[in-house]
């Protein structure tokens, strides 16, 4: 047996390991729970009670729950779980000669490095050493901006980033994401599915803002434009009728939350 069947092979089992996988889920629910709050967070912002409408705005409310902490750590643990998971699944498409198993190999690899990345903010809060999603963003849209060509770079950033959002989109209003979960075949299915395409193309429109203030950081070459998901959805309350905007923008990021808390047991893995 080669070196790479037997990695191939070895990803796969550790992939089908059931520890895993049902920490994984515990990753899924976590990330409902910080789409829930920050909707809560982008509806208060709409009707001027302020809070940062980002992950670490997420994660800092929990730190006020009671049970912040525990929750914490075991976002932390689900969603690091669901991250090596989704690695594993990339790993077995790698030498494959199909291009769609390319595809969704680099699919899988870019879900994963967002769930690390969503971990490892939930880690900083854990360990009570907060860090700023916008202040990120902006610092690492200053380093793109000061390379050779940068300006370039960060509006090809800009593009891509609204280019997820619009696939957000199109995979809420196609019902797409029915591939991704096993429906019980109940009454409560359409609620379900209710759920998940109020939360995609929610979610969509928002990472679209977020592409758009990259692409007119690179205009005005300026990184204090690019402020990261908070800035993004900020952005939507001074367009006209902006309060109503935000308003819906954060009842579907909302519902994202409850669709993936519900996804959590009905996920394929």
């Amino acid at each position: 047996m080669s070196l790479g069947h037997g990695a191939k092979r070895a990803a796969r089992k550790a992939g089908n390991s059931q520890v895993l996988t049902n920490i994984a889920r515990i990753g899924f629910a976590a990330s409902g729970l910080m789409h829930l709050l920050m909707g809560y967070i982008a509806v208060r912002i709409a009707l001027h009670h302020g809070g940062e409408s980002d992950q670490s705005g997420a994660f800092a409310q929990l730190t006020r729950l009671p049970s912040g902490p525990m929750v914490l750590w075991a976002a932390v643990l689900g969603m690091g779980a669901l991250g090596l998971w989704l690695l594993l699944q990339a790993s077995l498409g790698i030498g494959s000669s199909s291009k769609k198993r390319w595809a969704r190999s680099l699919v899988s690899a870019g879900k994963a490095a967002a769930y690390f990345a969503l971990a490892w903010t939930a880690l900083t809060f854990a360990l009570h050493r907060p860090s700023s999603s916008t202040a990120a963003t902006r610092n690492a849209s200053g380093t793109i901006l000061s390379l050779p060509g940068g300006q370039a770079l960060l509006a090809i950033v800009g593009m891509a980033t609204a280019g997820i959002g619009g696939y957000l989109v199109y995979k809420g209003v196609r019902k797409k994401f029915l591939d991704d979960i096993q429906l019980q075949g109940n009454r409560a299915d359409p609620a379900v599915i209710a759920l998940a395409m109020t939360g995609y193309i929610a979610k969509g429109i928002a990472i679209i803002a977020l592409g758009v203030l990259f692409i007119v950081a690179a205009i005005k070459i300026s990184p204090q434009d690019a402020s990261g998901l908070d800035g993004a959805l900020k952005s939507l309350a001074g367009l006209p009728y902006g309060q109503a905007i935000l308003i819906a923008i954060g009842l579907g990021l909302m519902a994202y939350g409850l669709y993936s808390i519900i996804r959590a047991r009905l996920a394929r893995l």
